[in-house]
């Protein structure tokens, strides 16, 4: 298959959250086919290494830095070793705890947005190029779709509105990812059950996302190409939310 191009410059630096699995490895594992050098950023070192591994076997470029992404001395130390790669133009906020989780409200909006807020707060600290470009990754529970944790769908939606904030107010072009049902290590078996039988009958396609069809639009949005997208909530659900 050929590789997507989306003119990105070779050697340019992007810093992907979560990039150990799912979303954040295929954004990570495509961004590097485009020629980007990947700070591949996981809270679990084993998994991150395995995907600049995969990287590297491929003939790409990617760093393995282990963080977590609410703490704000691994988030400094994290962008501290990216830069060591060359200027970081581009960053990809793919991490946070997943909704099946039973967190306490507040402490999950301080990981599940309050890190967003901190990495971009951090990038952007450092100086970053003119020309950068960010991609939050949000939810369809972030503009359409309900589910059983309340902080899940609240952090979902605020991270679409400091996207907004960020494309209004920072200087640096910033749009945002509403992904839907995804086959991830998070999702697996769900389809098969019977509430994920009930959401894939709702979902035009009549199937899950793979973790490429989520990945592919992220890169797009931060490449030279969406020059003009700014502020932007990109659902990619198939057309389930079109169908709520």
């Amino acid at each position: 298959m050929a590789v997507a191009q989306f003119g990105f410059t070779p050697g340019d630096v992007v810093l992907v959250t979560g990039a150990g699995s799912g979303i954040g490895r295929a954004v990570a594992t495509r961004a590097a086919e485009m020629g980007l050098t990947v700070a591949a950023v996981d809270i679990d070192p084993d998994k991150a290494a395995e995907t600049c591994q995969r990287i590297a076997r491929a003939g790409g470029r990617a760093e393995a830095i282990t963080a977590d992404v609410a703490n704000p001395a691994d988030v400094a130390a994290a962008i501290t070793r990216a830069r060591e790669l060359g200027d970081v133009r581009y960053l990809v906020n793919n991490a946070g705890p997943p909704s099946s989780l039973d967190l306490d409200f507040g402490e999950a909006l301080r990981m599940a947005i309050g890190s967003v807020r901190l990495v971009t707060e951090t990038w952007l600290a450092g100086g970053v190029p003119s020309d950068a470009a960010l991609v939050n990754v949000s939810s369809v529970a972030g503009n359409r779709v309900g589910t059983a944790s309340d902080w899940y769908c609240a952090a979902k939606a605020a991270i679409a509105g400091y996207t907004r904030h960020l494309a209004t107010y920072r200087g640096v072009r910033s749009n945002a990812v509403a992904p839907g049902m995804t086959d991830t290590p998070r999702l697996a078996g769900f389809a098969t059950s019977e509430v994920g039988q009930r959401v894939l009958g709702r979902i035009p396609l009549g199937r899950m996302a793979t973790p490429d069809e989520i990945a592919y639009p992220i890169l797009f949005l931060l490449s030279p190409l969406a020059s003009y997208l700014n502020g932007v909530l990109l659902p990619i659900d198939g057309g389930w939310t079109i169908t709520q």
